[in-house]
This record gives structure tokens, sequence and C-alpha cells, in this order.
């Protein structure tokens, strides 16, 4: 588990990090939301194809955002190949956004990236969450080869960050 301290606007809170199976049904409810969340932003929910093993050890994980014990984000890595690991299901509820959650939350993932071997994170995201892209682009995420589900999509982001050097 890992603990990192929100000194945001909870004050004394606490925002842990929790590993927890893609399959688990806390991870299954915020996926359902995030979920939802697409359906409302692009008229349809994210369909790429995604098994519960490519989000464990060795080289995949998924992360749960706990602020005083409630679920408020996930985040999970799945193994790319050749170093990569893609970013998946990123996702802060609405009521705990423009808090530092999601910034916390993308480097703890990184850090667990780096501890998993891999040496860069990718990611696709699209031209409807204008938050999301901003945080990457924010954090040192830059474009990327555009790759899998939505490679031929006009409306996709692909973003890509080294966290080794070469």
């Amino acid at each position: 588990m890992t603990q990192l301290e929100d000194r945001g606007a909870e004050g004394g809170t606490r925002l842990v990090l929790v590993e927890a199976a893609y399959d688990s049904p806390l991870v299954q409810e915020l996926v359902n939301e995030v979920q939802a969340e697409y359906v409302q932003r692009y008229g349809g929910p994210d369909d790429t194809p995604l098994s519960p093993a490519e989000f464990a050890p060795p080289g995949g994980a998924f992360l749960v955002a706990l602020l005083d014990g409630e679920p408020v984000g996930t985040a999970g890595l799945r193994d790319h190949g050749d170093g990569d690991v893609e970013l998946k299901r990123m996702y802060v509820r609405a009521a705990h956004r423009r808090r530092g959650h999601a910034r916390r939350l993308l480097a703890a993932v990184e850090d667990r990236a780096r501890a998993l071997g891999h040496r860069r994170v990718v990611l696709e995201t699209g031209q409807m969450q204008p938050e999301a892209v901003a945080l990457y682009r924010s954090a040192g995420y830059e474009p990327t080869a555009p790759y899998g589900h939505y490679a031929d999509s006009p409306h996709s982001i692909h973003l890509a960050k080294q966290l080794v050097e070469h």
C-alpha cells in the first residue's frame, strides 16, 4: 500500500493508493462510472478489449485511490511490450476533482510502472476530455505514434512519457 499525504482542501486527510484486481467489485464499480462518463462525452463506452489478467503483476497493476477510506479514483497499467506500459481507466470521481488527486494518482502510477521495470508510459485519450489532456501534458506527456483500438480515430490523442533514460 502506498500512502501519499493530501495537503489540499481536505486538510489532514490522506490519499491512500491500494492495488486491486481489475475484476474486483470495487474496481468494476469505478470502471462502470468512467464508462458512463465516456457515454456522456463520446456517445458510447470505451470498447477497447481488456482482460483482468492484463492488469496483474508482473507486468501490470491496477490502483484504487482512497480518501479517508472512500474510493475516489482508479488507474491501471497493462504491459505494452518493449519496456512500455499503457495507462488505462485513469479516473477520479467528479465530486473529488480539482483537488490534486488526479496528479497524485498519476505520479503514483508512474512510480509503480518504474517499480515494475517499465521505461515509458503510453496512453490514449480523447479530444472530449480536455482536463485529462491538460493533466497529461502538464506532467510531461508528449505526442506519440497512434496505437491500439483507437489508432485510426480522428478524435483520439496518443501520448507518452519516458520514465527512465534510454
